[in-house]
């Protein structure tokens, strides 16, 4: 099936619920057994049987087995937050005296985490050039146990030569991990390219509708138990409500980016011609650095990018953010609302310089029409102007 088909399809057993269309949602901690001898046989590595409401219920295995074979991986498992599904894996490959290494480009919370609680507890961080590619050889050790990597990163968008990198790391035994939130399963089939756990924040597009919070990390069939067993033992679980929300937001998850890539396509094209604008960072726009790798590995683009404005006095870029109707001013992406920040990445580089010459904004295109958005940011921008 093609990718629209099986969205539509996959993770649904109608006859199996008395025809229900959906998945019906299974609220339960407890699970009874027919008697002891079943009681005692329950557990092992098999975490698709329901045994206890922690480890999940059919809700809960319906999203996860979508978001699996929508990706090419072997198995899913959801988690609380797109945090949460970033910390697992490496708490699951990762002990005192290990050496990681991450891309430089990582988002904040990913770098938080690492230098606030795997470095203390002597786990060895080196962050590395996003443009790295097969370089990285060199900077693997014999400590190495994990590669993290970001393509494109969540602010400043430089796209990682992700099979180089895979080739690499795996000569040496080491797995690679990725945050593949940008390309979703639906744009990115990692698995293809050599990532052997793939990490999404499902509050962003697999949901869709900015009303959840979700994780989701999908594996090959080497690292599925290793990674399974640390979730199950960090004690994570998701509600079965919030399972069938970001089901039901992932169903529409290819009208919903198709329809805003084209509207981030047109607005970043506006963009590039505006005088107060240095730089539009989006993949893919021709021209970007990192245009060749997206149009390599890539079947769309996410509808998340940032542009540079030239300089301009702090007040100026408060004024035009502040200026803004239809953008909101918030953290997140990936849901139907357009948004803007100030990204301030210059204190969160340690292997690269990032100096781009003016106020980095980010924007998230949501689902409105693109002409109101374009016209949105046109009265900022004369609200920018207008403060001297």
């Amino acid at each position: 099936m093609k990718k629209d088909t099986l969205l539509t399809h996959v993770a649904r057993d109608p006859a199996k619920y008395q025809g229900m269309v959906n998945t019906p949602v299974y609220r339960t901690s407890t699970v009874i057994y027919p008697d002891l001898g079943s009681y005692e046989a329950r557990g092992g590595d098999d975490y698709k049987k329901v045994r206890y409401g922690l480890y999940g219920t059919p809700t809960t295995f319906a999203l996860e087995e979508a978001i699996a074979k929508m990706e090419g991986g072997h198995a899913a498992v959801v988690v609380p937050s797109g945090l949460a599904a970033i910390a697992a894996p490496l708490a699951a490959f990762l002990k005192t005296g290990d050496h990681l290494l991450v891309v430089d480009s990582v988002y904040g919370p990913t770098r938080t985490f690492c230098d606030r609680h795997l470095k203390p507890n002597g786990v060895e961080v080196e962050y590395y050039d996003p443009r790295i590619g097969a370089g990285i050889d060199k900077l693997l050790k014999a400590g190495t146990r994990a590669v993290f990597c970001e393509s494109p990163g969540s602010l400043t968008f430089e796209m990682q030569d992700i099979p180089a990198i895979a080739a690499a790391a795996h000569a040496r035994g080491v797995p690679v991990l990725a945050d593949t939130t940008w390309g979703t399963p639906y744009f990115f089939r990692p698995f293809e390219h050599g990532i052997d756990v793939s990490i999404h924040a499902g509050t962003k597009y697999i949901n869709g509708h900015s009303d959840i919070l979700l994780g989701a990390i999908v594996t090959n069939e080497r690292c599925w138990k290793t990674v399974r067993k640390t979730v199950a033992e960090y004690g994570y679980c998701v509600s079965p409500d919030d399972c069938y929300m970001a089901l039901r937001g992932f169903r529409t998850i290819g009208v919903r980016m198709n329809h805003q890539m084209a509207s981030a396509l047109k607005i970043a094209g506006w963009l590039q011609a505006r005088p107060e604008v240095k730089r539009v960072i989006y993949p893919a726009l021709e021209g970007d650095p990192g245009h060749a790798l997206w149009k390599r590995d890539f079947e769309g683009a996410a509808s998340l990018f940032s542009f540079i404005l030239n300089p301009a006095r702090p007040a100026a870029v408060k004024a035009f953010i502040d200026a803004l109707e239809l953008f909101g001013i918030g953290s997140s992406w990936g849901g139907f609302e357009s948004l803007a920040i100030v990204a301030r990445v210059e204190g969160h580089r340690t292997a690269t310089a990032w100096d781009p010459g003016g106020p980095l904004i980010r924007l998230h295109i949501g689902l409105e029409d693109p002409d109101d958005l374009i016209a949105d940011l046109e009265q900022g921008f004369a609200k920018l102007k207008s403060v001297v």
